[in-house]
């Protein structure tokens, strides 16, 4: 008898345990998305997160998570307020994705697709 759906239940219920910003411990070396893109996921499911639980949640350091946010930020991905002791980040979701492939498509349209409430999929 096989453990298998066993093992996805535990997975799916693992994920819909953690707070929003959160992810499991990575299984690969690599990964699909490049951590400026875990990022704005991140700042996506939180506008006011801390620089800390973004950069736990992508595995990253919290200068690094700093470094990204400013990349994208003076790129014009995102835009950060001050609210109190803590920022705002608001995303753009408008502009183009970076690489000549992708370029028809919008930040916006990726994030969409990695939402939790994602697009249904048919």
């Amino acid at each position: 008898m096989s453990n298998e759906p066993r093992k996805t239940k535990d997975v799916k219920d693992h994920l819909n345990a953690m707070p929003p910003c959160q992810y499991p411990p990575p299984v690969a070396d690599w990964t699909f998305l490049t951590n400026h893109t875990h990022v704005m996921v991140c700042l996506r499911r939180d506008p006011t997160a801390r620089m800390r639980e973004v950069a736990a949640a992508v595995g990253i350091t919290e200068r690094a998570a700093q470094r990204i946010v400013s990349e994208l930020e003076e790129a014009g991905y995102l835009e950060r307020a001050r609210e109190g002791r803590r920022n705002r980040y608001t995303l753009n979701m408008g502009l183009p994705l970076r690489h000549p492939l992708e370029g028809a498509h919008s930040s916006g349209e990726l994030l969409d697709l990695l939402a939790d409430e994602g697009a249904p999929r048919s």
